[in-house]
Protein backbone atom coordinates (compact mmCIF):
# COMPACT_ATOMS: atom_id res chain seq x y z
CA UNK A 1 0.00 0.00 0.00
CA UNK A 2 3.00 2.32 0.84
CA UNK A 3 4.15 1.57 -2.71
CA UNK A 4 1.18 2.30 -4.23
CA UNK A 5 0.87 5.56 -2.53
CA UNK A 6 4.52 6.39 -3.19
CA UNK A 7 4.17 5.53 -7.09
CA UNK A 8 1.09 7.60 -7.14
CA UNK A 9 2.47 10.85 -5.62
CA UNK A 10 5.46 10.66 -8.43
CA UNK A 11 2.87 10.12 -10.95
CA UNK A 12 1.56 13.57 -9.71
CA UNK A 13 4.58 15.03 -9.73
CA UNK A 14 5.57 13.47 -13.38
CA UNK A 15 2.69 14.88 -14.54
CA UNK A 16 4.02 18.10 -14.15
CA UNK A 17 7.34 17.09 -15.39
CA UNK A 18 5.85 16.65 -18.57
CA UNK A 19 6.35 19.99 -20.02
CA UNK A 20 7.47 18.90 -23.64
CA UNK A 21 9.35 22.05 -23.55
CA UNK A 22 13.81 22.39 -23.35
CA UNK A 23 14.58 26.26 -22.57
CA UNK A 24 17.98 26.88 -23.59
CA UNK A 25 18.23 29.98 -21.57
CA UNK A 26 16.98 28.84 -18.66
CA UNK A 27 18.95 25.32 -18.22
CA UNK A 28 18.86 22.83 -15.26
CA UNK A 29 21.89 22.86 -13.08
CA UNK A 30 24.30 19.70 -13.81
CA UNK A 31 27.53 20.97 -13.46
CA UNK A 32 27.97 22.39 -10.60
CA UNK A 33 25.68 20.41 -7.79
CA UNK A 34 26.76 20.23 -4.53
CA UNK A 35 28.92 17.65 -3.11
CA UNK A 36 29.69 16.57 -0.10
CA UNK A 37 33.37 17.58 0.74
CA UNK A 38 33.70 13.49 2.32
CA UNK A 39 32.90 11.99 -1.12
CA UNK A 40 36.73 11.81 -2.64
CA UNK A 41 36.14 9.25 -5.53
CA UNK A 42 35.24 11.17 -9.22
CA UNK A 43 35.82 8.45 -11.77
CA UNK A 44 35.48 11.64 -14.58
CA UNK A 45 37.91 11.96 -16.76
CA UNK A 46 38.08 14.52 -19.95
CA UNK A 47 34.62 14.13 -20.39
CA UNK A 48 33.68 16.56 -17.63
CA UNK A 49 29.95 17.92 -17.22
CA UNK A 50 27.79 20.81 -18.85
CA UNK A 51 24.93 21.70 -18.78
CA UNK A 52 24.74 22.07 -22.24
CA UNK A 53 26.32 19.01 -23.06
CA UNK A 54 23.75 17.28 -20.13
CA UNK A 55 20.67 18.79 -21.37
CA UNK A 56 21.37 17.02 -24.82
CA UNK A 57 22.29 13.77 -22.74
CA UNK A 58 18.91 13.81 -20.96
CA UNK A 59 16.48 14.08 -24.17
CA UNK A 60 18.58 11.49 -25.99
CA UNK A 61 17.76 9.26 -22.54
CA UNK A 62 14.41 9.58 -22.51
CA UNK A 63 13.73 9.48 -26.52
CA UNK A 64 11.90 6.35 -27.76
CA UNK A 65 13.53 7.57 -31.26
CA UNK A 66 16.74 5.93 -30.16
CA UNK A 67 14.69 2.66 -30.56
CA UNK A 68 14.55 0.72 -33.59
CA UNK A 69 10.56 0.89 -33.50
CA UNK A 70 10.34 3.67 -30.91
CA UNK A 71 8.41 1.75 -28.16
CA UNK A 72 11.38 1.69 -25.82
CA UNK A 73 14.79 4.40 -24.60
CA UNK A 74 17.59 4.62 -22.14
CA UNK A 75 14.38 5.36 -19.32
CA UNK A 76 12.60 2.38 -19.85
CA UNK A 77 15.30 0.31 -17.83
CA UNK A 78 16.34 3.09 -16.13
CA UNK A 79 13.25 4.56 -14.03
CA UNK A 80 13.64 7.62 -11.78
CA UNK A 81 10.72 6.62 -9.87
CA UNK A 82 12.76 3.15 -8.84
CA UNK A 83 16.32 5.00 -8.60
CA UNK A 84 16.84 4.81 -12.24
CA UNK A 85 16.25 0.89 -12.26
CA UNK A 86 13.46 -1.22 -13.48
CA UNK A 87 10.86 -3.23 -10.79
CA UNK A 88 10.92 -6.22 -13.29
CA UNK A 89 13.81 -9.25 -13.03
CA UNK A 90 14.55 -8.73 -16.47
CA UNK A 91 13.79 -5.23 -18.48
CA UNK A 92 12.11 -5.48 -21.87
CA UNK A 93 13.28 -4.24 -25.20
CA UNK A 94 12.88 -4.19 -28.72
CA UNK A 95 13.40 -8.01 -29.10
CA UNK A 96 13.00 -9.58 -25.66
CA UNK A 97 14.20 -8.90 -22.73
CA UNK A 98 17.61 -8.23 -21.22
CA UNK A 99 20.33 -11.25 -19.77
CA UNK A 100 20.47 -9.28 -16.84
CA UNK A 101 18.69 -7.09 -14.79
CA UNK A 102 19.40 -3.52 -14.92
CA UNK A 103 21.59 -1.76 -12.78
CA UNK A 104 20.70 1.34 -10.70
CA UNK A 105 22.17 4.58 -11.95
CA UNK A 106 22.75 6.35 -8.35
CA UNK A 107 26.16 8.01 -7.98
CA UNK A 108 27.63 6.38 -10.82
CA UNK A 109 30.39 9.50 -11.12
CA UNK A 110 31.30 8.86 -7.68
CA UNK A 111 32.56 5.20 -7.65
CA UNK A 112 36.27 4.13 -7.17
CA UNK A 113 35.60 1.12 -9.87
CA UNK A 114 34.56 2.68 -13.23
CA UNK A 115 34.32 -0.22 -15.91
CA UNK A 116 30.60 -0.67 -16.43
CA UNK A 117 28.01 -3.35 -16.74
CA UNK A 118 27.53 -6.70 -13.74
CA UNK A 119 31.17 -8.29 -15.96
CA UNK A 120 32.80 -5.28 -16.08
CA UNK A 121 33.07 -5.64 -19.99
CA UNK A 122 32.95 -1.91 -20.48
CA UNK A 123 36.14 0.06 -19.32
CA UNK A 124 34.07 3.50 -18.95
CA UNK A 125 30.87 4.98 -18.54
CA UNK A 126 31.54 6.55 -22.55
CA UNK A 127 31.65 3.32 -22.99
CA UNK A 128 28.89 1.72 -22.11
CA UNK A 129 26.04 4.15 -22.87
CA UNK A 130 26.00 3.37 -26.70
CA UNK A 131 26.07 -0.43 -26.06
CA UNK A 132 22.64 -1.34 -25.23
CA UNK A 133 21.42 1.55 -28.54
CA UNK A 134 23.51 -1.09 -30.52
CA UNK A 135 22.07 -5.04 -28.90
CA UNK A 136 19.82 -6.41 -30.90
CA UNK A 137 17.38 -7.24 -28.00
CA UNK A 138 17.57 -3.93 -26.14
CA UNK A 139 17.27 -0.66 -28.32
CA UNK A 140 18.13 -3.04 -31.93
CA UNK A 141 20.08 -0.83 -33.88
CA UNK A 142 22.45 -3.96 -33.74
CA UNK A 143 23.04 -4.12 -37.62
CA UNK A 144 22.41 -7.91 -37.02
CA UNK A 145 19.77 -10.00 -37.70
CA UNK A 146 18.09 -7.73 -40.02
CA UNK A 147 18.53 -4.36 -37.70
CA UNK A 148 20.02 -1.16 -38.80
CA UNK A 149 23.02 -0.12 -37.35
CA UNK A 150 24.76 2.83 -35.31
CA UNK A 151 24.96 5.03 -38.25
CA UNK A 152 21.21 4.43 -39.51
CA UNK A 153 20.27 6.02 -35.81
CA UNK A 154 22.97 8.93 -36.70
CA UNK A 155 20.91 9.81 -39.83
CA UNK A 156 17.71 9.52 -38.46
CA UNK A 157 18.71 11.70 -35.39
CA UNK A 158 20.61 14.34 -37.72
CA UNK A 159 16.79 15.20 -39.52
CA UNK A 160 15.24 15.62 -36.39
CA UNK A 161 15.32 19.32 -35.95
CA UNK A 162 15.14 19.53 -32.42
CA UNK A 163 18.47 17.51 -32.42
CA UNK A 164 19.76 19.73 -34.80
CA UNK A 165 19.04 22.34 -32.67
CA UNK A 166 20.26 20.79 -29.28
CA UNK A 167 23.46 19.64 -31.08
CA UNK A 168 24.77 22.81 -32.11
CA UNK A 169 23.87 24.28 -28.75
CA UNK A 170 25.82 21.65 -27.32
CA UNK A 171 28.78 21.23 -29.62
CA UNK A 172 28.80 24.19 -31.82
CA UNK A 173 27.51 22.33 -34.67
CA UNK A 174 24.29 20.29 -35.88
CA UNK A 175 26.39 17.05 -36.60
CA UNK A 176 25.27 13.97 -34.83
CA UNK A 177 28.39 11.40 -34.56
CA UNK A 178 28.16 8.26 -32.19
CA UNK A 179 31.54 9.79 -29.73
CA UNK A 180 29.07 13.19 -29.42
CA UNK A 181 25.97 11.00 -28.02
CA UNK A 182 28.09 8.96 -25.92
CA UNK A 183 29.79 12.03 -24.11
CA UNK A 184 26.34 13.34 -24.10
CA UNK A 185 24.82 10.35 -22.21
CA UNK A 186 27.49 9.58 -20.07
CA UNK A 187 27.12 13.79 -18.45
CA UNK A 188 24.29 13.18 -18.24
CA UNK A 189 24.40 9.60 -16.73
CA UNK A 190 27.40 10.90 -14.24
CA UNK A 191 24.81 14.25 -13.15
CA UNK A 192 22.23 11.50 -11.19
CA UNK A 193 23.40 11.74 -8.08
CA UNK A 194 22.01 11.61 -4.93
CA UNK A 195 23.57 12.74 -1.25
CA UNK A 196 20.28 14.54 0.73
CA UNK A 197 19.70 11.42 2.96
CA UNK A 198 19.50 10.43 6.69
CA UNK A 199 23.03 8.92 6.57
CA UNK A 200 24.84 12.13 4.65
CA UNK A 201 23.09 13.96 7.56
CA UNK A 202 24.80 12.18 10.44
CA UNK A 203 27.90 12.53 8.67
CA UNK A 204 27.43 16.30 9.19
CA UNK A 205 26.30 16.44 12.42
CA UNK A 206 29.17 13.62 13.61
CA UNK A 207 31.64 16.40 12.01
CA UNK A 208 32.19 13.59 9.75
CA UNK A 209 33.24 10.91 12.09
CA UNK A 210 31.75 7.90 10.62
CA UNK A 211 32.69 5.19 13.22
CA UNK A 212 31.03 7.52 16.09
CA UNK A 213 27.47 7.10 17.40
CA UNK A 214 25.40 9.20 14.88
CA UNK A 215 22.86 11.82 16.97
CA UNK A 216 20.25 11.47 14.49
CA UNK A 217 20.07 7.60 14.01
CA UNK A 218 18.14 5.64 15.79
CA UNK A 219 19.66 2.26 18.20
CA UNK A 220 18.87 -0.11 15.47
CA UNK A 221 20.34 2.31 13.04
CA UNK A 222 23.74 2.65 14.51
CA UNK A 223 23.99 -0.70 15.45
CA UNK A 224 23.39 -1.38 11.77
CA UNK A 225 26.36 0.77 10.88
CA UNK A 226 28.37 -0.50 13.46
CA UNK A 227 27.95 -3.97 11.88
CA UNK A 228 28.42 -2.64 8.51
CA UNK A 229 31.64 -1.25 9.25
CA UNK A 230 33.48 -3.32 11.46
CA UNK A 231 35.27 -6.90 10.45
CA UNK A 232 34.28 -10.21 11.42
CA UNK A 233 33.73 -11.95 13.70
CA UNK A 234 32.38 -8.55 15.25
CA UNK A 235 30.91 -7.04 12.74
CA UNK A 236 29.71 -8.08 9.09
CA UNK A 237 32.35 -6.88 6.99
CA UNK A 238 30.34 -5.39 4.50
CA UNK A 239 32.66 -2.65 3.78
CA UNK A 240 35.06 -4.04 2.38
CA UNK A 241 33.68 -4.58 -0.85
CA UNK A 242 31.09 -1.39 -0.08
CA UNK A 243 33.30 1.26 0.70
CA UNK A 244 31.72 4.53 2.66
CA UNK A 245 30.48 6.63 2.33
CA UNK A 246 30.66 6.77 -0.94
CA UNK A 247 29.01 3.08 -0.72
CA UNK A 248 30.54 2.00 -4.17
CA UNK A 249 31.79 -1.71 -5.28
CA UNK A 250 35.77 -2.05 -3.81
CA UNK A 251 37.17 -2.29 -7.93
CA UNK A 252 39.09 -5.72 -7.23
CA UNK A 253 35.90 -7.50 -5.86
CA UNK A 254 35.19 -10.91 -7.85
CA UNK A 255 31.29 -12.50 -7.48
CA UNK A 256 29.40 -12.37 -4.58
CA UNK A 257 28.10 -16.23 -4.57
CA UNK A 258 24.52 -15.50 -6.06
CA UNK A 259 25.44 -17.30 -9.42
CA UNK A 260 22.20 -18.23 -11.35
CA UNK A 261 21.48 -16.02 -14.71
CA UNK A 262 18.11 -14.25 -14.57
CA UNK A 263 16.21 -16.68 -16.40
CA UNK A 264 17.01 -19.48 -14.18
CA UNK A 265 18.48 -21.69 -16.93
CA UNK A 266 22.18 -21.64 -15.95
CA UNK A 267 24.79 -20.40 -13.91
CA UNK A 268 27.02 -16.62 -14.59
CA UNK A 269 30.13 -16.68 -12.36
CA UNK A 270 31.63 -13.43 -13.87
CA UNK A 271 29.51 -10.64 -12.29
CA UNK A 272 31.58 -8.51 -10.25
CA UNK A 273 30.40 -4.98 -10.41
CA UNK A 274 27.95 -4.00 -7.96
CA UNK A 275 26.18 -0.62 -8.17
CA UNK A 276 26.06 1.83 -5.19
CA UNK A 277 24.29 0.84 -2.12
CA UNK A 278 22.94 4.37 -2.11
CA UNK A 279 18.97 4.05 -2.49
CA UNK A 280 18.39 0.79 -2.17
CA UNK A 281 14.71 1.53 -1.30
CA UNK A 282 12.72 4.55 -1.98
CA UNK A 283 11.77 7.16 0.54
CA UNK A 284 9.24 5.03 2.18
CA UNK A 285 11.42 2.09 2.76
CA UNK A 286 10.15 -0.18 -0.38
CA UNK A 287 12.77 -1.53 -2.32
CA UNK A 288 13.44 0.07 -5.22
CA UNK A 289 14.10 -2.97 -7.36
CA UNK A 290 15.02 -6.99 -7.22
CA UNK A 291 18.47 -7.21 -6.38
CA UNK A 292 21.45 -8.85 -7.61
CA UNK A 293 22.56 -9.20 -11.45
CA UNK A 294 19.73 -12.00 -11.81
CA UNK A 295 17.01 -9.83 -9.89
CA UNK A 296 16.75 -12.96 -7.31
CA UNK A 297 15.93 -11.10 -4.06
CA UNK A 298 13.22 -9.33 -3.69
CA UNK A 299 13.98 -7.73 -0.66
CA UNK A 300 16.84 -6.77 1.74
CA UNK A 301 16.48 -9.40 4.42
CA UNK A 302 16.82 -11.85 1.44
CA UNK A 303 19.96 -10.39 0.74
CA UNK A 304 20.88 -10.25 4.37
CA UNK A 305 20.19 -13.87 4.56
CA UNK A 306 22.29 -14.57 1.17
CA UNK A 307 25.42 -12.61 3.08
CA UNK A 308 24.90 -14.43 6.53
CA UNK A 309 25.54 -17.73 5.23
CA UNK A 310 26.95 -17.57 1.64
CA UNK A 311 26.09 -21.11 -0.08
CA UNK A 312 28.90 -23.46 -0.93
CA UNK A 313 29.27 -24.16 -5.10
CA UNK A 314 32.74 -25.94 -5.64
CA UNK A 315 32.50 -24.62 -8.96
CA UNK A 316 32.60 -20.94 -8.28
CA UNK A 317 36.12 -20.37 -8.57
CA UNK A 318 35.30 -16.26 -8.71
CA UNK A 319 34.15 -16.19 -5.15
CA UNK A 320 35.28 -13.33 -4.07
CA UNK A 321 37.85 -14.20 -0.99
CA UNK A 322 36.33 -11.48 1.73
CA UNK A 323 33.34 -13.90 1.36
CA UNK A 324 35.40 -16.95 3.08
CA UNK A 325 36.00 -17.66 6.31
CA UNK A 326 39.51 -17.02 6.78
CA UNK A 327 39.85 -20.56 8.94
CA UNK A 328 38.41 -22.85 7.09
CA UNK A 329 38.10 -21.47 3.42
CA UNK A 330 34.59 -22.33 3.23
CA UNK A 331 31.92 -19.67 2.22
CA UNK A 332 31.04 -17.24 5.46
CA UNK A 333 28.72 -18.46 7.79
CA UNK A 334 27.90 -14.77 9.65
CA UNK A 335 25.62 -16.19 12.61
CA UNK A 336 24.00 -12.75 13.03
CA UNK A 337 21.09 -12.54 15.15
CA UNK A 338 17.41 -11.57 14.04
CA UNK A 339 17.90 -8.45 15.83
CA UNK A 340 21.58 -7.76 14.23
CA UNK A 341 19.38 -8.30 10.61
CA UNK A 342 17.03 -5.72 11.09
CA UNK A 343 19.74 -3.44 12.22
CA UNK A 344 21.85 -3.58 9.03
CA UNK A 345 18.23 -3.50 6.91
CA UNK A 346 17.54 -0.11 9.05
CA UNK A 347 21.29 0.91 8.64
CA UNK A 348 20.74 0.47 4.52
CA UNK A 349 17.71 2.79 4.71
CA UNK A 350 19.31 5.31 5.50
CA UNK A 351 21.56 5.70 2.44
CA UNK A 352 18.53 6.96 0.81
CA UNK A 353 17.47 10.28 -0.23
CA UNK A 354 14.84 12.11 -1.67
CA UNK A 355 15.47 14.70 -4.24
CA UNK A 356 16.76 11.94 -6.92
CA UNK A 357 13.29 10.54 -7.28
CA UNK A 358 11.18 14.18 -8.11
CA UNK A 359 14.08 16.55 -9.32
CA UNK A 360 13.08 17.91 -12.94
CA UNK A 361 16.35 18.05 -14.58
CA UNK A 362 16.45 14.07 -14.73
CA UNK A 363 12.56 13.50 -15.49
CA UNK A 364 11.25 12.95 -18.67
CA UNK A 365 11.53 15.95 -20.76
CA UNK A 366 8.87 14.72 -23.91
CA UNK A 367 4.82 15.52 -23.90
CA UNK A 368 3.17 11.57 -23.70
CA UNK A 369 2.38 11.87 -27.27
CA UNK A 370 6.73 12.01 -27.95
CA UNK A 371 6.78 15.74 -28.98
CA UNK A 372 9.46 17.98 -27.99
CA UNK A 373 10.07 21.55 -28.24
CA UNK A 374 13.11 23.58 -28.04
CA UNK A 375 12.63 26.91 -27.10
CA UNK A 376 16.07 30.26 -26.85
CA UNK A 377 19.82 29.36 -26.89
CA UNK A 378 20.56 32.30 -28.81
CA UNK A 379 19.48 30.30 -32.21
CA UNK A 380 21.62 27.57 -31.53
CA UNK A 381 24.76 29.27 -32.03
CA UNK A 382 27.69 28.21 -29.45
CA UNK A 383 29.54 30.18 -27.54
CA UNK A 384 32.51 31.25 -29.36
CA UNK A 385 34.75 32.19 -26.34
CA UNK A 386 35.14 27.54 -25.48
CA UNK A 387 37.83 26.77 -28.46
CA UNK A 388 39.30 23.46 -28.11
CA UNK A 389 41.24 23.44 -31.09
CA UNK A 390 42.74 26.48 -32.78
CA UNK A 391 41.28 27.35 -36.28
CA UNK A 392 43.22 30.01 -38.95
CA UNK A 393 41.04 31.07 -41.53
CA UNK A 394 42.48 33.40 -44.65
CA UNK A 395 41.55 35.75 -45.65
CA UNK A 396 38.91 36.72 -43.41
CA UNK A 397 36.89 38.05 -44.84
CA UNK A 398 36.92 36.50 -47.68
CA UNK A 399 35.13 36.49 -51.12
CA UNK A 400 35.54 33.31 -53.38
CA UNK A 401 38.47 30.81 -51.28
CA UNK A 402 39.15 30.82 -47.79
CA UNK A 403 42.15 28.97 -46.64
CA UNK A 404 41.36 27.14 -43.58
CA UNK A 405 44.30 25.44 -41.08
CA UNK A 406 43.64 23.49 -37.89
CA UNK A 407 45.87 21.54 -36.26
CA UNK A 408 47.24 17.52 -38.11
CA UNK A 409 43.96 14.87 -38.06
CA UNK A 410 40.84 14.48 -39.70
CA UNK A 411 37.85 16.69 -38.83
CA UNK A 412 33.78 16.95 -39.59
CA UNK A 413 33.79 20.22 -41.09
CA UNK A 414 30.29 22.12 -40.97
CA UNK A 415 29.94 25.50 -42.70
CA UNK A 416 26.16 27.61 -40.84
CA UNK A 417 24.63 30.74 -41.54
CA UNK A 418 23.96 32.85 -38.89
CA UNK A 419 20.94 31.26 -38.80
CA UNK A 420 22.22 27.96 -37.66
CA UNK A 421 21.34 26.16 -41.04
CA UNK A 422 23.72 24.16 -42.53
CA UNK A 423 25.11 25.45 -45.80
CA UNK A 424 28.13 23.05 -46.28
CA UNK A 425 29.39 19.68 -45.03
CA UNK A 426 32.77 17.90 -45.69
CA UNK A 427 35.04 15.26 -43.88
CA UNK A 428 38.52 17.02 -44.46
CA UNK A 429 42.50 17.48 -43.07
CA UNK A 430 43.85 19.79 -41.38
CA UNK A 431 44.31 22.25 -44.10
CA UNK A 432 41.75 22.60 -46.70
CA UNK A 433 41.12 25.34 -49.59
CA UNK A 434 37.09 26.10 -49.54
CA UNK A 435 35.18 27.77 -52.25
CA UNK A 436 32.30 30.13 -51.08
CA UNK A 437 31.76 32.28 -54.25
CA UNK A 438 28.54 30.61 -54.34
CA UNK A 439 27.79 32.04 -50.91
CA UNK A 440 25.59 34.89 -50.17
CA UNK A 441 27.92 37.93 -48.59
CA UNK A 442 27.18 38.07 -44.92
CA UNK A 443 28.15 36.12 -41.43
CA UNK A 444 28.87 32.33 -41.23
CA UNK A 445 30.11 30.20 -38.53
CA UNK A 446 32.46 27.41 -39.24
CA UNK A 447 32.74 24.06 -37.29
CA UNK A 448 36.13 22.01 -36.90
CA UNK A 449 35.35 18.39 -35.26
CA UNK A 450 38.02 16.37 -34.78
CA UNK A 451 36.62 12.43 -35.47
CA UNK A 452 39.26 10.58 -33.26
CA UNK A 453 39.27 13.23 -30.02
CA UNK A 454 35.93 14.76 -30.46
CA UNK A 455 37.68 17.96 -29.42
CA UNK A 456 35.49 20.71 -31.40
CA UNK A 457 35.68 25.00 -32.08
CA UNK A 458 33.58 27.16 -33.94
CA UNK A 459 34.76 30.97 -35.52
CA UNK A 460 33.15 33.36 -37.49
CA UNK A 461 33.78 33.46 -41.37
CA UNK A 462 32.46 37.29 -43.19
CA UNK A 463 31.79 36.70 -46.83
CA UNK A 464 32.40 39.64 -48.93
Amino acid sequence: MKQFSYILSLLGLFGFFFSGTIDLDNLFNYANQEVPDYIFFDNTTTNQINDRTATLGRVLFYDKTLSRDNTVSCSSCHQQAFGFSDPAIQSTGVAGVTSRHSMRLINTRFGIEESVFWDERAATLEDQVTQPIQDHIELGYSGTNGDPDINDLIELLSGLDYYQQLFTFAYGTPLVTELRIKLALAQFVRSIQSFDSKFDQGMVLSNEQILEPFPNFTNSENLGKELFLLDKPVGANCATCHQPPEFSIDFVSLNNGVTATADGTGVDYTNFRSPTLRDLVNPDGVANTPFMHNGAFPDLMSVIEHYNAVPFDPNNELLDPDLLDPNTGEPQQLMLTPNEKLALIDFLGTLSGNNVYTDEKWSDPFEPDGTIEIIGGNLGIYDLARPEIEIQLSPNPARDLVQIKADPGQYAMILTDAKGKKVMSCTTGGQQQLSIGHLAQGLYYLSMTNLETGKHSVTKLIKN
